[in-house]
């Protein structure tokens, strides 16, 4: 009978040890984008990402972002360096920030979604959760392009289970001074506003809540 209560009381700390040591860890949270993530012609300390690790460190979350975002890659670029990425990082959440440079090249909606749907498998094979921002692109693409193109990132997300945020720049999108002088890429003044428009979901994730 001691035996077995003994027994018991060592799996219990364990547990307790195991449940402890695991909300000890620092959550990792790793961006693959464009130019966007990769804040493209700014400091990368004034972009929405490094903003977004910034203010959930000031809540006292234990974060860590690694931005893994290069300008001009595609959700292609995207899937095939994310296994290494995984492997190298070993992050809790893959924040995917691609597919604008496909729509800009005019490629396929549905190669897009399929490599999406592929990031989002590798990332949950390793155990991570998934969270995809959306894009748009010009009116001057046609309408039943600029509709296949933001329907898949809304099909990739429910085909995968991810968590979908439909459109990245939604907060700025149709105020011209918000963006640098190429029109495609945000301005300083618009990060904080990215980051305030992505930040309730990241939260959701790291609690458990999405």
């Amino acid at each position: 009978m001691k035996i077995r209560t003994l027994l018991r009381t060592i799996l219990l700390l364990s547990a307790l040890m195991a449940a402890f040591s695991a909300r000890a860890e620092t959550y990792k949270v790793l961006v693959m984008g464009d130019s966007i993530g990769a804040a493209y012609g700014l400091a990368e300390d004034d972009g929405w990402v490094h903003l977004a690790e910034q203010a959930l460190l000031d809540d006292g979350l234990d974060v860590q972002f690694v931005n893994a975002s290069i300008s001009g890659d595609t959700t292609a670029g995207g899937l095939r360096r994310l296994p290494d990425a995984m492997q190298r990082f070993e992050p809790d959440l893959l924040l995917i920030e691609l597919g604008g440079n496909d729509g800009l090249r005019g490629y396929q909606p549905s190669t897009m979604q399929a490599n999406l749907e592929g990031m989002a498998a590798i990332a949950q094979d390793a155990g991570a959760d998934v969270l995809i921002a959306g894009m748009m692109i010009p009116s001057n693409y046609g309408p039943a392009y600029r509709k296949m193109f933001s329907d898949a990132f809304e099909k990739a997300a429910q085909n995968s289970g991810s968590t979908l945020l439909p459109f990245l720049l939604e907060p700025i999108a149709t105020e011209r001074d918000y963006f640098q002088s190429d029109g495609i890429h945000p301005s300083a003044d618009a990060q904080p506003l990215i980051m305030e428009h992505v930040l309730p979901l990241i939260r959701n994730l790291i609690s458990g809540d999405s």
